[in-house]
């Protein structure tokens, strides 16, 4: 006998005691969970006080019918798929059973395989279904404003008009500079709000040459052009009843502005090649490095176009300008790629630190993540060090990070000395004459501070 299936269980419901008990001890030696109820009324007992995945009921039976009984599932137990069994099978029942929701419809007398396979598709299609519902509660928990990392002042402010925001359905206009995370925000404030169980679609304006872009947008019809050999959705279909997410908005081309607007406007699009009209019903979250009101007057960019996406704006700050949040960032990332590489870091070095804090990050926290991912693959110790983190952040404000060394070490001004006329001539590229010039000495000065004693590289492990 297979082993039993303890999370897949099964009632049978049939008015004839010797059937019922036949399908049940057919799918029990399969190893589902079988039980049988003799009645519509007594499955539905059953199915109040225990859990099932699958019924399977004959169509004709005493007072509440087959039929009866998938309408009460459909409405109390929606999550249960039914397959109708009967000897009266008849095209027009079986659209009947199709339509009120059945997964599946056999007649009777039908083969074991017959049903053995209809049961095992069945419970694919609960699988597959559990899958999906968990990918969504992860990605709902991804983005979680707990998961917006950030303690500054200005971040606060931000989660707090997130809150208040995601409850409505009017549009959204998120700028700031590349790399800040105005992708993750969008997706926080659609995950947050009523259409977090609906489609989040996701487009790069400036990613899609012009000549696609429309019909990425609003789909074709049939025949609309050479190679449209059937009807396309666009993107605006694929978001029906969710959020369509239109980042770099300050890149669309103006010959496709009026278009967006009219769709925005009315709430309804026209495939490219179609004279029918398709309502929708999604929220439109924008998102743009550029200063948009500064593409209004330059004629770049749609005044009234401007104002239907920018119901509500607000921007997001550099990493510059926030820089109590690195250290949060760091940890995160850090825990992040620690363990897709499988490593234990348990931070990183107080020199390694304050060249982040220096650095003025003109990539935002796309940069950071870029740094630290590198960091932990080159990590060899139990902290990441200065010489873990990219040459533009290891050769940053150099004089800084060698007192930082020196001070740990406790090492001779001579060693310090060497160190800083070393690091000044890495930044410059082994120029002697702009390294002098930095170091405001003449040449022969130069060449004598190169060939003192060097300062002892940091080691990993007693960082």
């Amino acid at each position: 006998m297979t082993k039993t299936k303890e999370t897949e269980n099964i009632l049978v419901v049939d008015d004839e005691p010797q059937m019922a008990q036949w399908v049940k001890d057919l799918l029990s030696e399969e190893g589902f969970n079988v039980q049988y109820a003799l009645s519509a009324e007594e499955a539905v007992q059953r199915l109040a006080s225990d859990p099932y995945h699958l019924v399977i009921t004959d169509l004709r039976m005493q007072k509440m019918t087959g039929m009866d009984l998938l309408k009460k599932i459909q409405i109390d137990w929606p999550e249960v798929l039914v397959i109708l069994v009967t000897a009266f099978g008849t095209v027009e029942s079986a659209i009947e059973a199709m339509k009120g929701g059945a997964y599946d419809y056999i007649t009777k007398p039908f083969k074991s395989d017959e049903l053995i396979l209809t049961v095992k598709k069945a419970f694919e299609q609960i699988r597959l279904k559990g899958e999906v519902r968990r990918l969504r509660e992860e990605i709902s928990k991804e983005y979680q404003f707990e998961s917006i990392i950030g303690k500054s002042k200005k971040m606060k402010e931000i989660y707090n008009l997130i809150r208040r925001i995601s409850q409505s359905t009017v549009n959204v206009l998120i700028t700031g500079e590349s790399g800040t995370g105005k992708d993750l925000i969008a997706k926080a404030i659609h995950y947050n709000s009523p259409r977090k169980d609906r489609p989040f679609i996701a487009i790069n304006c400036a990613a899609i040459p012009e000549t696609l872009l429309e019909t990425e947008l609003f789909g074709h019809a049939k025949g609309a052009f050479t190679d449209a050999k059937g009807d396309k959705k666009g993107l605006f279909e694929e978001a029906e009843g969710g959020t369509l997410f239109l980042d770099e908005i300050g890149e669309l081309p103006i010959s496709l502005q009026a278009k967006l607007l009219r769709a925005i406007q009315d709430r309804e699009i026209r495939r490219v090649g179609s004279t029918r009209s398709i309502p929708v019903d999604i929220r439109i979250i924008s998102a743009s490095n550029l200063d948009l009101k500064e593409q209004v007057r330059k004629r770049l960019f749609r005044e009234d176009l401007y104002y239907r996406i920018n119901v509500l704006e607000f921007s997001l700050p550099p990493l510059r300008d926030r820089k109590e949040d690195i250290a949060l960032l760091v940890h995160h990332f850090i825990q992040k790629y620690g363990i897709n590489s499988n490593k234990k870091i348990g931070g990183m070095t107080d020199t390694a630190m304050a060249a982040l804090l220096d650095y003025p990050w003109p990539g935002n926290v796309r940069e950071l993540e870029n740094a630290i991912e590198r960091a932990v693959t080159l990590c060899q110790g139990e902290k990441i060090t200065l010489d873990d983190l990219p040459p533009t952040l290891s050769g940053n404000q150099p004089g800084r990070f060698v007192l930082d060394e020196a001070l740990q070490k406790q090492l001779p001004l001579e060693a310090v000395e060497r160190e800083y006329v070393q690091r000044i001539m890495d930044l410059v590229g082994g120029n002697k004459v702009k390294a002098a010039h930095i170091l405001q000495i003449d040449r022969k000065t130069l060449y004598r501070k190169l060939a003192a004693p060097p300062l002892p590289r940091e080691d990993p492990k007693e960082a």
